[in-house]
């Protein structure tokens, strides 16, 4: 049994432990919705080969569900008073400690690399409406659905259709299509208002937002769950783990 006097101190490891397993529990559930990916950007990540913000989401389901069982195995066992219970709560929780900072550090990083709407331009126009490819028709896909949805044209704006060579280009005269149809002002049917005006530049008929704003958001929606809440629970276990270990020296 811990000795007397350290009442406060289990106090606190059960209230840190109880914390721990409910923000385990937050972010198994927050990282599930990270990957089933509801924005739909996955092949804009997974096509540049820098998708690990999504691997970072799938050890970090791991653990939040590891600190959700270990938050409650915490309690028990400093409520026994048991070191071997206490011993292999303290070499567990290392173990997902260290997982958990790898999905962190993953996320994070992968993301500062696709926050940049060079890389995603470039890879814009090298895929869209390349139906000879599974890359070419999944981002080609990506844009359609996003263009459509979100009322925006491009990554900056319709004029990266005109600026810049691209494989929609090698399809499409300037003159007849300067950009993808989907580009078009469209009514709540879904109908080009004017696609006439559209084609000949007309603002009133032309999306000029570009789509990169969605874009980023939804990255930064992703990493803030995967990588800051993450952070925030690895430095509230931390704080419980020290605690713990120095309440475990003095344990009978």
């Amino acid at each position: 049994m811990a000795e007397k006097g350290s009442s406060g101190m289990v106090a606190f490891i059960v209230f840190g432990n109880v914390i721990i397993s409910l923000s385990g529990l937050a972010l198994f559930a927050e990282t599930i919705w990270a990957t089933t990916d509801p924005y739909k950007v996955y092949p804009i990540l997974g096509v540049t080969g820098k998708d690990d913000v999504f691997a970072g989401g799938w050890i970090a389901i791991f653990c939040g569900f590891s600190f959700f069982i270990l938050g409650i195995y915490g309690i028990l066992a400093v409520q026994r008073g048991s070191r071997t219970m206490v011993l292999t709560y303290l070499v567990l929780m290392m173990i997902v400690y260290i997982f958990e900072c790898a999905s962190c550090i993953t996320s994070f990083t992968h993301r500062d690399y696709m926050i940049n709407s060079n890389v995603i331009k470039g890879q814009m126009l090298t895929y869209y409406s390349d139906s000879s490819t599974p890359q070419g028709r999944d981002i080609t896909g990506v844009w359609l659905r996003m263009m459509l949805e979100k009322n925006c044209c491009g990554v900056d704006g319709p004029l990266d259709w005109v600026d810049y060579y691209s494989t929609f280009r090698k399809s499409y005269n300037e003159t007849t299509a300067p950009w993808p149809l989907w580009c078009c002002q469209r009514d709540s049917n879904f109908q080009i208002i004017n696609q006439q005006g559209c084609v000949v530049g007309l603002k009133s008929y032309v999306y000029q937002q570009g789509c990169f704003d969605h874009i980023s958001n939804a990255i930064n929606s992703y990493t803030w769950g995967i990588s800051w809440f993450g952070f925030a629970i690895l430095m509230w276990t931390m704080i419980v783990m020290l605690v713990t270990m120095y309440n475990y020296t003095k344990m009978n």
